[in-house]
């Protein structure tokens, strides 16, 4: 079920306050928001509230990392400069997050927030199967 109106306008203000001098969620704050919840009497539709919360911090978290699928190994110094690209392309700092994936075959896929670059094989691949 989808939160209502007041809940959501509720979630993007803790949100809000869940956010650092630079733009970026702060784990200080979260559980700054965290502790005042429970130690006041719970908003009407606490639960419809909490998800949205919930929701809106994993996406803002989401769109401060650069989580990098590699197929074979990288580098630090790679997975930097990734990092360093990414956040001069969108304005704001991205930390970069590896994880191998040998099912790309070769390449990479970096995902920041809901974009995704794909320069693995199996993407090449992909790719060419749907336009067939």
């Amino acid at each position: 079920m989808k939160p209502d109106k007041p809940s959501r306008q509720l979630a993007r203000q803790l949100y809000t306050l869940s956010l650092a001098a630079d733009g970026r969620v702060s784990a200080e704050r979260v559980a700054g928001v965290l502790a005042c919840l429970e130690k006041n009497p719970p908003p009407r539709r606490h639960l419809a509230v909490l998800k949205a919360y919930r929701a809106l911090v994993a996406a803002g978290l989401a769109r401060g990392e650069a989580r990098i699928e590699h197929a074979g190994p990288v580098s630090d110094a790679t997975l930097q400069a990734i990092a360093a690209a990414m956040s001069a392309r969108y304005g704001r700092p991205i930390a970069p997050a590896a994880k191998p994936a040998p099912a790309l075959l070769a390449g990479l896929r970096v995902r920041v927030g809901d974009d995704l670059y794909d320069t693995s094989v199996a993407g090449k691949l992909a790719t060419l199967a749907a336009n067939d």
